[in-house]
């Protein structure tokens, strides 16, 4: 909003300074700045209406070291996350900004999702919560709708140049925009992947949309899981989202960057630099809410949270056609999911074949295992943000190796 209100104000009356709201940096320290301050301002009264209400964790005991010393703690603190971040990025961002809407949709969407699931956990006395078929249908969803405006609408757009003339002096650049389900593949030097070959000649390329829409829904499903997994203990999927918003924040000013997609040979997008607003007001509502959920933690986010984190981050992936990363730059999500994939599978295997089921891990998903040999869960948690800031790293690192 405040971009359209400087904006008027620039034209109309010359306004000093009003100008630099047309600049994404200067927007996006602003977004950043702005979240930080709701969560620093607001957290605290959030987490106090919320013990107010007796919103606390419900502890199952698992024999972990330190578990049942947390209940009674607030949940629901992802409302903290979602308010960090939707008001800085209405005031920042360009609300007409096709790609935008669709992270702001995701991000209330996925949120009302997570809030459903904690609700009857609270509420209701449900241990359960939401049933595991109505989450899968709300991403299913968020999904289609990602997958059919991404595919349908007339704004995205991927920019092609003729090669001969990028080089060449005092000639303008000469581009085509065009609708394509390409997408980026990492390491590879043609590194371009278009969905229309996954029909593999048995249909026309007019039924693209659907395998695109699908490979949507499949992504946007296992992200917000993975990041719902990852929620276990005290600042893990907080610390691990600001690290995968950062390196997402940074493919897509590159890739909306008309210079440095040129100079680094990687697909421009236009307009999608704007979703560095988002990032942005993402990176600081999960740095606001880690300075109380961080060990030991005054808040949890519970789903209302960690199922926005996951959706929101899978739908910035798509929008910037960089959706192959993600097991990269996801690898502690991709892990931790996997943990339990291989751990419930293994488990049923084993009880049919034998009589009694045996486990690959001690417990599941993988922070508790680590929890179950001794280790702090301080100490795990700085670890496996060591280890996203490395795979953030090799992610952004595919830019250049091909």
């Amino acid at each position: 909003m405040l971009y359209y209100l400087f904006q008027f104000l620039d034209e109309r009356y010359n306004f000093p300074g009003a100008g630099v709201f047309q600049y994404i940096s200067f927007r996006a320290l602003g977004a950043v700045i702005t979240s930080l301050l709701i969560a620093a301002v607001f957290g605290r009264r959030i987490i106090d209406k919320l013990r107010s209400l007796q919103i606390g964790e419900s502890i199952r005991d698992l024999g972990l070291d330190g578990q049942m010393q947390k209940r009674g703690t607030p949940t629901m603190g992802g409302f903290i996350i979602l308010a960090s971040l939707l008001i800085p990025a209405l005031l920042f961002a360009k609300l007409s900004n096709v790609y935008v809407v669709l992270a702001l949709v995701s991000t209330v969407w996925t949120g009302m999702i997570g809030f459903l699931d904690d609700y009857i956990k609270v509420f209701k006395k449900n241990k359960e919560g939401l049933k595991g078929k109505f989450k899968v249908v709300g991403q299913v969803g968020l999904g289609l709708i990602v997958g059919l405006t991404l595919y349908f609408n007339d704004s995205v757009m991927i920019r092609k140049y003729a090669p001969r003339l990028l080089s060449t002096s005092n000639v303008p650049d000469v581009y085509t925009d065009i609708k394509s389900t390409l997408t980026t593949v990492p390491f590879l030097k043609n590194n371009e992947f278009d969905y229309s070959s996954l029909l593999f000649g048995f249909l026309p390329d007019e039924y693209t949309w659907i395998v695109y829409t699908l490979v949507c829904i499949f992504i946007i499903t296992a992200v917000s899981n993975g990041a719902n997994i990852t929620d276990g203990i005290d600042g893990l999927a907080a610390g691990t989202s600001i690290v995968i918003a950062l390196t997402v924040g940074v493919l897509a000013y590159l890739s909306g960057n008309k210079v440095f997609s040129q100079y680094l040979n990687i697909m421009y997008i236009p307009n999608s630099g704007e979703l560095v607003i988002v990032c942005a007001a993402f990176v600081g509502a999960c740095v606001g809410f880690l300075w109380y959920n961080s060990y030991p933690a005054q808040v949890f986010m519970g789903d209302t949270g960690s199922l926005m984190l996951g959706g929101v981050i899978a739908v910035l992936f798509l929008a910037i056609r960089k959706e192959m990363l993600i097991p990269v730059v996801c690898g502690i999500f991709l892990a931790e999911n996997i943990s339990v994939i291989m751990q419930v599978s293994y488990f049923k295997y084993t009880k049919k074949r034998y009589g009694e089921g045996r486990r690959i891990f001690l417990m599941s998903p993988l922070h508790h295992h680590f929890q179950k040999k001794g280790y702090h869960e301080a100490k795990i948690v700085t670890r496996f943000w060591i280890i996203g800031i490395m795979l953030a790293v090799l992610a952004l690192a595919t830019l250049k190796l091909r």
